[in-house]
């Protein structure tokens, strides 16, 4: 499996994530073309572009079996969420309790392993669109009856990706996505009760629950914005301090890019087509930018949601610090029911994770494997990436409040990655080496010496390579 290194440096990864943004913005704009020929409504559009993002980010298209999968289950989870968006309009709670239950299913199926897990996401990223533009029922008729237009918004959506990726897979702008060869290490069984995918489908379903009820009684004329922020925090729950840290961005972002389109849309008087060309362009810089940030995403996300309210007639002036207002809202929601709602500590979180990857890494070091490759071990550090930035976040004081340091732990276990990934490929390493690896798996009953424990493996691992006079960057 490709993974992306994001402790390379930020103009390489700068780069990398240029060519995924042209590429999904490519594949984006053609199935928009084409969706408004067939019907030239706003929501139309709306789903194209978001199924394009979805589907892009989520990579299904790069690989056979994802392709398959995707051309079954698209179409369907697109008309769903056409269905569920008549019900928000028409019988509200109806709508807010089948959108809820969507939801948590989407997260509680994680736990049946990688297909599942990959069916839950797609279930779930077209129930965004819902929030960013309440389903509105068609008053231009199309070329396509209405029930059918999802369906083929989907297909469109997953032919431009499949044409615009396999391009630049050709011409080695993108690499292909390949399935490890190793035989991925033994999961550790998890000590949580409920299990963590089990948790953190009920407290989105909490999450949605409350932020529903308060944005249906407080604000009845857009609920979206409390609900829409509420579920962007719990997704991909990490652990409390990672939804902690998401909610500071997503506030921080969205205020920003609140007071942006409130600026353009009061003192700039756009026309029409140019604010379409502008949320296209602010959506090109979101994707390009997330990769560095979270707060780039959510400050143009927010941009293209206010512009796009605008569009529709909504001032954007009288919205401004009542979005804000909601946005805050709904974090505060988040956080409040990712703390004391079957909580997901942080620290075990990390801890799972990097014995998830040391394992990977014995697993593919082991002389008895047939073949050893450090695909496994790769995928496994990536895991570990996904959560680095709320504990870098949190540094200064976790410096003062935890001897163990996470953020330091995190930091010199992914230095390991090119002296390990060169020892694998070699196809041997010397007995320090092992030594090393097996003291720092014990170490994870003791955190207070999980960082010297992961920095004498750095060390042997560096001292492996010199001594096979294969030279590592600093």
């Amino acid at each position: 499996m490709h993974v992306v290194n994001r402790t390379a440096p930020p103009h390489s990864l700068l780069g990398r994530a240029l060519v995924e943004a042209v590429a999904t913005m490519l594949a984006a704009i053609a199935t928009l073309l084409c969706v408004l020929t067939i019907s030239p409504e706003p929501g139309a559009g709306v789903l194209a572009v978001v199924l394009c993002l979805s589907l892009s980010r989520s990579q299904l298209d790069r690989d056979r079996r994802g392709r398959i999968e995707a051309v079954f289950v698209l179409p369907a989870v697109g008309l769903a969420a056409a269905g569920v968006g008549m019900l928000l309009l028409r019988f509200p709670i109806v709508g807010a309790a089948v959108f809820t239950a969507g939801m948590f299913v989407s997260i509680w199926l994680r736990r049946f392993g990688p297909m599942a897990r990959r069916a839950g996401s797609l279930i779930a990223l077209p129930f965004v669109v819902l929030l960013t533009t309440p389903y509105i029922p068609p008053r231009h008729p199309g070329l396509i009856p209405p029930w059918l237009l999802p369906i083929v918004i989907a297909l469109l959506a997953l032919f431009w990706v499949n044409v615009v990726h396999a391009l630049a897979q050709a011409l080695r702008l993108l690499k292909p996505v390949t399935l490890p060869l190793a035989a991925p290490a033994a999961p550790v069984e998890s000590s949580l009760r409920p299990v963590a995918s089990t948790r953190m489908a009920i407290q989105m379903a909490v999450a949605l629950g409350l932020s529903f009820a308060l944005g249906y009684l407080v604000f009845p004329a857009h609920w979206a914005w409390v609900v829409l922020t509420a579920f962007i925090v719990n997704s991909g729950n990490r652990g409390r301090l990672d939804v902690a840290h998401k909610s500071v961005l997503r506030v921080l972002g969205a205020a920003a890019g609140t007071v942006m389109a409130g600026v353009v849309s009061i003192h700039l008087g756009i026309d029409r087509h140019v604010m379409v060309v502008l949320m296209l362009a602010c959506v090109f810089l979101g994707v390009w930018l997330r990769p560095i940030s979270y707060v780039w995403w959510a400050l143009f996300v927010t941009v293209v949601l206010a512009l796009l309210q605008d569009f529709e007639g909504v001032s954007a002036s009288r919205m401004l610090w009542s979005r804000v207002e909601e946005i805050a809202i709904g974090a505060i929601i988040g956080v409040a029911v990712a703390w004391f709602v079957l909580p997901v500590r942080s620290t075990g979180v990390l801890r799972r994770r990097i014995a998830d990857a040391l394992a990977a890494l014995a697993s593919a070091l082991d002389r008895q494997q047939p073949t050893r490759t450090p695909a496994t071990f790769l995928t496994a550090l990536h895991a570990v990436e996904q959560i680095a930035p709320a504990f870098r976040a949190t540094r200064p004081i976790a410096r003062y409040l935890r001897p163990d340091r996470p953020a330091d732990c995190i930091d010199v276990l992914l230095d390991c990655r090119e002296p390990a990934a060169r020892l694998i490929e070699q196809g041997s390493a010397p007995a320090a080496v092992h030594q090393a690896l097996g003291h720092a798996r014990r170490s994870l009953r003791e955190p207070a010496t999980m960082l010297t424990a992961l920095q004498q493996l750095q060390a042997s691992l560096r001292q492996a390579c010199a001594g096979l006079q294969m030279p590592i960057s600093a």
